[in-house]
């Protein structure tokens, strides 16, 4: 719009690809206000509040703004993201879950087999056992009797 144009609109509303109201208009001037013009002291603010200063901590907060304002920016992308690896994560946790059982289920008839295994041989030991001591008291001659 050049200046001095008027902008009409009757009956509607203005929106954005979001469906947000639109706010209205913000005039720009050509000359900046004495507000606008950082002064030294600001710059030396912003310097100390970059990241490269601030550390760690302000590293971690400047990202997270980043991210918070992309997704802000392009909501349906980050809503894809979120049914996507949402879904893959609940699909994963599924499985591992079903995993886990059939491991549990595994140990337990393990534990049925091993349990078997070891009163079988055990019959089989008493078993032998008592045909031992049978044949040896069979073998044994009485003694004559007077």
């Amino acid at each position: 719009m050049q200046r001095g144009q008027n902008f009409i609109i009757k009956e509607g509303e203005m929106t954005n690809i979001y469906d947000l109201k639109w706010k209205g208009v913000q005039k720009m001037s050509t000359q900046p206000k004495s507000e606008d013009v950082p002064s030294q002291a600001a710059a030396d603010d912003q310097q100390e509040g970059s990241p490269a200063v601030a550390g760690l901590g302000g590293q971690i907060i400047e990202r997270y703004r980043k991210i918070k304002e992309h997704a802000e920016t392009y909501p349906y992308v980050w809503g894809s993201y979120i049914l996507v690896y949402g879904g893959l994560f609940s699909w994963l946790a599924y499985r591992w879950r079903a995993l886990r059982k059939t491991e549990d289920r595994v140990r337990a008839l393990q534990e049925i087999i091993r349990k078997r295994a070891e009163a079988e041989e055990l019959a089989a030991k008493s078993s032998t056992v008592s045909n031992q001591s049978a044949k040896s008291s069979s073998t044994k001659k009485d003694p004559p009797s007077a």
